[in-house]
């Protein structure tokens, strides 16, 4: 159970990763459906997008275990919910840029062209990250004009190691978002985890 909850918070690391490498945040509100996928594990999700929101759930499998963030820049804080336990999880967001937020790394990217993607006009580009322990992650990333990240598909290469992981959104629908499914749920029990932050963008 334990290890399956590690893999999901970091199956959602990846794919605010994606969206980390993008030109700039999108300025639109959004809906979609995930796939998250690596040589180990292939999850399934949804996120809901605002430009001060965001709402990811992952599951893994069928039937697996679920587990759902919501980030609010809006209030400096994100909350990870787990609900089959009815807890969640409140850790603030810091405006300092961690050596590990995807968010800082060197971005280098060289447009390909354009590409169809699910249905979605896109255009396409080559993307090489560059940490400032100089990690690397290189591969390609397919974005709409709203700089929305529809794909990408990349290796990241650490300490000698490569890792390759797939990010893809289908049934994208540009459009408001109804603002409860920013909010904590109701009768959800808060755990308290001191000292925790995760960098914001």
């Amino acid at each position: 159970m334990k290890k399956t909850r590690m893999l999901l918070m970091a199956a959602m690391a990846v794919a605010g990763a994606a969206q980390a490498a993008s030109p700039a945040p999108p300025q639109v509100e959004y809906s979609a459906d995930s796939v998250m996928e690596t040589a180990e594990i292939s999850m399934k999700g949804r996120v809901h997008y605002t430009p001060t929101r965001e709402r990811r759930e992952m599951v893994m499998g069928s039937g697996g275990e679920k587990m759902l963030t919501i980030t609010r820049h809006d209030k400096k804080v994100a909350w990870t919910m787990m609900p089959a336990e009815k807890m969640y999880m409140e850790t603030k967001i810091t405006q300092a840029k961690s050596k590990d937020d995807p968010s800082s790394y060197k971005i280098e990217q060289t447009v390909v062209g354009p590409e169809t993607v699910n249905g979605v006009s896109t255009t396409k580009s080559k993307i090489i990250m560059t940490g400032a322990k100089g990690e690397k992650m290189g591969g390609f990333m397919w974005t709409t004009k709203d700089n929305i990240v529809v794909k990408m598909d990349a290796i990241a290469i650490d300490k000698k190691q490569k890792h390759r992981f797939k990010t893809e959104l289908t049934n994208l629908k540009v459009g408001k978002q109804d603002p409860k499914l920013f909010e904590v749920p109701a009768g959800y029990q808060k755990m308290s985890i001191p000292g925790m932050f995760i960098p914001g963008r």
